[in-house]
């Protein structure tokens, strides 16, 4: 049976954990969206005729 002097360890272990994920939760948010290309960027109409030349 578990004494009530190892609970809040526990707990505290379980808050420092979820700080710890959120923390790098926002990281990899942050590094996704320096890297992510603007829709106006990858929406333009490109004059591209390579792909249709092996359509024939």
């Amino acid at each position: 049976m578990p004494s009530n002097g190892d609970e809040p360890a526990v707990c505290r272990g379980e808050q420092i954990q979820a700080a710890e994920r959120e923390a790098a939760k926002r990281r990899v948010l942050a590094e996704a969206d320096a890297d992510r290309i603007p829709v106006e960027e990858i929406t333009q109409a490109v004059p591209d005729r390579r792909w249709r030349h092996g359509q024939s």
